[in-house]
């Protein structure tokens, strides 16, 4: 496993970051270690989840699902670089309450003590805003953190989802504040099918040393050879990803897109991970592997190398905006 900074900070994470949405949803608590010991040996030690994850009646069940294996072996929490999420309401479904949900200081505080005793951990290493809360100032949010950081529940923050300017207020409002560290990292939409983040959000954060950590690396399935899947008799698409499909023109944007790598003899998926570990800024792509054998696949795609020719194929393929304001202006 290859490793590097989480932004500007010291933080060593490996360029793989595993994701667990799909522990206890679709992936039972003994499957889930298995997954967690197999990222573990493969060198994996940043582990990433939310404090919804579990969805519906089950939400917070993951972050327990997680904090049940960290329970097994002192080894596994040493080890691991976990980061959780918050902003959505924990409140159960049908008994939604004010201050449940969002940035408010209280609800801040409320969030980290559950997910810490949900993860079975004295602290996240990185806390992170699952949204922007647009009714809540920068200057609530940080005092909140402030506090948590000088108690030692938290140790750094990132956000998720947050356009440019809101990563440029949030680290400019906290350059203001003696000791707030501000944004470390930002998890954005961000593959080769979309490509918007390298407008505004990625040059912001690499301006302000934030760590790009890419969710939806393979665009829902559609960038893991899903047309070939499809005519082998495999896992047919679903959802938004057979909407998608769909579409003529998107199809045959993928057809080319599968045609390529074939002729590199490179695996779909494999080559999508691999192509936004070559992109400026990002720290690591959020892999949701549901079985040991998509694990074994996205750590391949570390070492795999894509050769200028390649990479301009890729290009021609699936174009991105540029950047801004060329994007949009002269």
């Amino acid at each position: 496993m290859k490793y590097t900074q989480l932004g500007r900070t010291g933080l060593k994470v490996s360029r793989l970051v595993l994701g667990t949405m799909n522990f206890g949803p679709q992936t039972d608590e003994a499957d889930s270690h298995a997954i967690m010991d197999a990222a573990l040996d493969a060198g994996i030690n940043f582990f990433d989840t939310a404090n919804v994850y579990g969805w519906g009646e089950n939400k917070g069940r993951t972050e327990e699902i997680i904090g049940n294996w960290f329970a097994k072996s002192a080894a596994h929490r040493d080890k691991v670089v976990i980061a959780t999420k918050m902003y959505g309401n924990m409140a159960a479904d049908g008994d939604a309450w004010p201050n449940h949900d969002k940035l408010s200081a209280l609800n801040i505080r409320r969030a980290v003590d559950a997910s810490l005793k949900r993860l079975r951990t004295d602290h996240i290493d990185l806390y992170q805003f699952h949204h922007v809360d647009r009714a809540t100032p920068f200057e609530e949010i940080w005092q909140a953190i402030d506090t948590l950081v000088q108690q030692g529940k938290i140790l750094y923050v990132g956000s998720s989802n947050f356009p440019g300017y809101k990563i440029a207020q949030a680290n400019e409002i906290a350059a203001r504040r003696s000791g707030t560290i501000g944004l470390v990292s930002e998890q954005c939409l961000y593959n080769l099918v979309e490509r918007r983040a390298e407008m505004e959000v990625i040059p912001a954060a690499r301006e302000y040393g934030v760590g790009i950590i890419p969710w939806s690396p393979l665009q829902g399935g559609l960038l893991g050879g899903v047309i070939k899947k499809e005519v082998e008799g495999g896992r047919r698409a679903s959802g938004r990803a057979a909407d998608s499909l769909a579409n003529p023109a998107v199809r045959a944007q993928l057809q080319a897109y599968e045609d390529l790598l074939e002729k590199h003899g490179i695996e779909p998926g494999e080559a999508a991970l691999a192509w936004l570990l070559t992109r400026p800024g990002v720290t690591g792509p959020i892999v949701g592997p549901r079985t040991a054998e998509q694990l074994d696949s996205a750590v391949r795609a570390v070492e795999l190398e894509l050769d200028e020719e390649l990479l301009a194929g890729l290009d021609d393929i699936f174009p991105g905006p540029g950047p801004s304001p060329e994007a949009f202006a002269w």
